[in-house]
């Protein structure tokens, strides 16, 4: 799995997360669960993280949205 955004923001999320359902991109949300350790306030980022094999049409689909600025670097 690859990184492609980490963010607080639980509306950009839901965003993201409907562009990559709708494309078919597999993708996880991580880090949901902080919230516990952090009493809800939204310190700790979530990350939304794609298939190896599907990072770059995840990448496009997000650059081609206008999302381009909440790409995490990619390392692969």
């Amino acid at each position: 799995m690859r990184e492609l955004v980490r963010t607080n923001d639980a509306v950009l999320i839901s965003a993201i997360e409907a562009l990559l359902k709708a494309a078919r991109i597999h993708h996880i949300v991580v880090d949901q669960n902080m919230s516990v350790l952090e009493g809800s306030i939204g310190i700790f980022p979530r990350r939304i993280l794609v298939d190896e094999d599907q990072a770059a049409a995840a990448r496009r689909l997000l650059v081609e949205a206008g999302f381009a600025h909440e790409l995490r670097p990619d390392k692969g």
